[in-house]
């Protein structure tokens, strides 16, 4: 019997099902393996296309489907595999070209030759040309005639490439590639299952009302399934699938993603399944999420000329280093508007739900760390993963920034290996000008940074004594008293490194926390702020206050400074001096590429960049004095005088002490992270385990020289052959390798020696608090002061 085509409309159909007495039920043919039963709902749904799964992604025909096919269903209607993650490889070609700038007029006018006046006929003319060729220059010239075509502006060339023809790119390649995995790993194989299959919906009057192309279906137990790689839904399919499903009673439908569902998108594929099973009386979780943790890794030649290297952590001038920590960063948006902007327009493009989680906007760059160094042999540069918080809201509320962040860790890493340690402290004291900082530590973002959180601490040392808050209270209140007033000296506080929590193996040096402490001790300024003492502490009342000070205000200013979002830069910049200095052992033992950087006293690859060129330490100094001497708050205490806090400080980075955990406690405690960073210098969507934290990684460039790669095509790669029995394991990750000219030996477990200078250079004086009377006191010094400059 000749198969029967749908008609264009449903009433032409309705009367050709009359004529051949079919009112009743429809068989849509033109599928493999004998087409899909019938069976629908009001003659308005009709499922068309699909191809085997097996043939189409592993490219062979299996003779049944096993019993054991399909994903695990527990009583929940969201199930989450709890096996390590699993990579899979795909190509992408175009990569490799993301070193192009925007064209010049003459490469406007070569992109434009092959068919003058056709912009779409002369960018496939050229696409031909370079796939004939696999000149890399003709690669070229076909991107920036695609480019021209859209008529963009020259300027958004760069944007283009990144947000439009390297996601549809991934689109195509990274999607067949994941779907493939997912059919191999859960033995979608046999006759019952085909993919991309065609489901339309129309209406009484033969119009269309929905229509949804589904990743893999099931016709035996009757299940779509929509497969996205980053566990992104979107709302247009989620639509669809609500007509689809409340026409189709019979169906139910899953959703397969590739990492951790964020807890919105759970609660609506929750909603969408009470919806359809409050339809359906008696049936539960006709709507399932699936959830396993999958890395895509691009696979991409570099080309020389062509491939962007950047500098971030090369030692060498003349060469760079490529890797998905870099893709993220110069991704990422130079300000929140433009990151808004970016984001919407890169999901109107990722059809098939493939980009890196969150999308351009989904990583939170002020958290962004230096995490991991290694592969230091000769010749080699360094590897590197950097860590990250994933944005809450990327699409309301996009991360944006990375270039900024990412430069300030890496010129940080390459200061503290080029100065010598004795340089590594600032000093905020009213009494010492002249002693600062060192200048030639003052001319890196990383001496900025220390200096601004030297201030910054003030303010929150100060901040903390509030007598408004708790703490405040209790704190006045537990100072002792002399004549009614509470009590204590002038303070020297100062912020230096708690013993950094490391593991070293596998050739480099995992950082796993790099804690910062606070220092307080009494201390005596010649300077004198506004007003006079309330007290003149004995030795007894000295002890007795800074008891005070060290349990109540240090713990909660220190907590402050690891945490809070003013002392990012401050913990960056810090867990880069931990990186140089494992560095610098590493060299002294066998010479690196950074061999002549360290100690040579030369930053000036490394300056105070934009938008802070202009940054003077003695500007800071003098708005810091000024505070000092002036006063900046006024606390009522409950006693017949307020208080001014007056705050100066220092920090001192002088020392790096390390503690190196054994590797059981490794194992235990960071279980799989030695495979996730070795993971993150390839994917460019690499979770630690079912958490927010990512890892991106990054190596030497490696640039040397191949063909083009191909325009984006949606055809599938069909490789790797399934095996005929189940593969729901748990496959092992590689663990990173040593990397050669490096030393086999694991250093001994436990407490490594301190580095640098153990005593705190510069902090002779460090951080002041001078309490000093206010109430009629002091408005009599500022009168008597403003009086005298007149």
């Amino acid at each position: 019997m000749k198969p029967i085509r749908p008609p264009r409309t449903w009433r032409h159909l309705s009367r050709v099902l009359a004529a051949l007495g079919l009112a009743g039920a429809v068989t849509v043919t033109g599928l493999p393996g004998g087409g899909i039963p019938a069976a629908f709902a009001a003659n308005k749904v009709v499922i068309s296309g699909g191809k085997r799964c097996d043939k189409f992604h592993l490219g062979r025909e299996y003779g049944t489907t096993p019993r054991n096919s399909g994903f695990p269903s527990g009583s929940s209607n969201f199930d989450t595999w709890q096996g390590n993650p699993k990579n899979y490889n795909y190509d992408l070609p175009g990569k490799a070209f993301d070193g192009l700038k925007q064209p010049t007029a003459a490469e406007q006018a070569k992109a434009l030759s092959q068919v003058p006046g056709d912009l779409k006929k002369n960018a496939d003319k050229w696409s031909r040309v370079a796939s004939a060729s696999g000149a890399p220059v003709d690669r070229a010239m076909a991107i920036y005639a695609r480019f021209l075509a859209t008529k963009r502006p020259v300027s958004d060339f760069k944007t283009w490439f990144d947000n439009d023809y390297i996601i549809k790119q991934e689109n195509n390649r990274k999607g067949a590639a994941f779907e493939g995995r997912l059919v191999k790993d859960f033995n979608l194989i046999g006759p019952d299952w085909l993919c991309e299959v065609d489901v339309k919906v129309f209406d009484e009057n033969g119009k269309q009302i929905a229509s949804r192309r589904y990743d893999a279906y099931n016709k035996k137990t009757l299940e779509f399934n929509e497969f996205k790689s980053n566990s992104l839904p979107r709302e247009d399919q989620i639509k669809a699938d609500r007509t689809i499903l409340k026409e189709k009673p019979d169906h139910t439908l899953r959703y397969s993603g590739g990492k951790k569902w964020d807890p919105k998108d759970v609660e609506r594929i929750k909603a969408l399944d009470k919806e359809i099973s409050e339809g359906r009386p008696g049936k539960t979780n006709q709507v399932r999420g699936f959830q396993r943790q999958y890395n895509g890794i691009p696979r991409t030649k570099p080309i020389r000329g062509y491939s962007q290297e950047d500098k971030w952590f090369a030692p060498d001038p003349n060469k760079g280093t490529r890797g998905p920590a870099n893709d993220r960063v110069n991704r990422s948006a130079p300000n929140p508007e433009t990151a808004r902007r970016q984001q919407g327009a890169a999901r109107q493009v990722d059809v098939r739900g493939t980009l890196p989680r969150g999308g351009p906007g989904g990583v939170d760059f002020t958290t962004l760390e230096l995490r991991y160094v290694g592969g230091l042999a000769k010749g080699r540069g360094m590897q590197y993963s950097m860590k990250a918080d994933m944005v809450k809201n990327p699409d309301t509320d996009p991360g944006w920034g990375g270039k900024a962040k990412m430069q300030l860790a890496s010129d940080a890493m390459f200061t503290w290996l080029a100065l010598t340690p004795d340089k590594f402290w600032v000093n905020l004291n009213p009494d010492e000008p002249d002693r600062i900082m060192d200048s030639t530590f003052a001319s890196t973002d990383a001496g900025r940074v220390l200096l601004d959180a030297d201030l910054q601490m003030k303010h929150d040392f100060y901040k903390a004594m509030d007598p408004e808050t708790d703490l405040g209270k209790r704190y006045w209140a537990a100072l002792p008293k002399e004549n009614g007033n509470p009590c204590m000296p002038g303070l020297r506080n100062w912020i230096e490194p708690k013993p950094a929590k490391v593991r070293e193996q596998d050739g480099g040096i995992y950082i796993l926390d790099a804690p910062l402490a606070l220092k307080s001790t009494a201390q005596k300024t010649v300077t004198q702020g506004p007003g006079e003492p309330l007290c003149d502490p004995d030795e007894q009342e000295i002890k007795a206050a800074q008891r005070v000070v060290d349990t109540m205000i240090v713990p909660a200013v220190e907590k402050i400074i690891n945490t809070a979002p003013q002392y990012a830069d401050l913990r960056r910049v810090y867990t880069s001096r931990v990186a140089a200095e494992y560095i610098r052992q590493q060299d002294a033992k066998k010479p690196t590429d950074f061999h002549s950087i360290i100690d040579s006293n030369n930053v000036k690859r490394w300056p105070l960049r934009s938008p802070n060129q202009n940054w003077d330490k003695n500007e800071l100094f003098q708005r810091y004095r000024k505070i000092f001497r002036e006063g900046e708050f006024t606390y009522d205490v409950g006693t017949d005088h307020g208080v001014q806090v007056i705050i100066v400080g220092g920090v001192d980075f002088s020392k790096s002490p390390k503690q190196n955990i054994t590797k059981t406690r490794f194992n235990v405690e960071n279980r799989t992270l030695d495979t996730t960073t070795k993971t993150s210098m390839e994917s460019d969507d690499t979770s630690y385990r079912d958490t927010d934290d990512l890892y991106m990684g990054g190596r030497p460039g490696d640039a040397t020289g191949g063909g083009g790669g191909d325009d984006p095509t949606p055809t599938p790669t069909h490789t790797g052959k399934p095996t005929p029995t189940p593969t729901h394991s748990n496959d092992p990750l590689p663990v990173p390798t040593q990397t050669p000219g490096n030393s086999p030996s694991t250093p001994p477990d436990g407490d490594l020696a301190d580095t640098g200078n153990n005593t705190p250079i510069g902090l002779v004086s460090g951080i002041a608090a001078a309490l000093v009377a206010a109430g009629g006191a002091l408005a009599w010094w500022m009168r008597r002061r403003r009086a005298s400059t007149q």
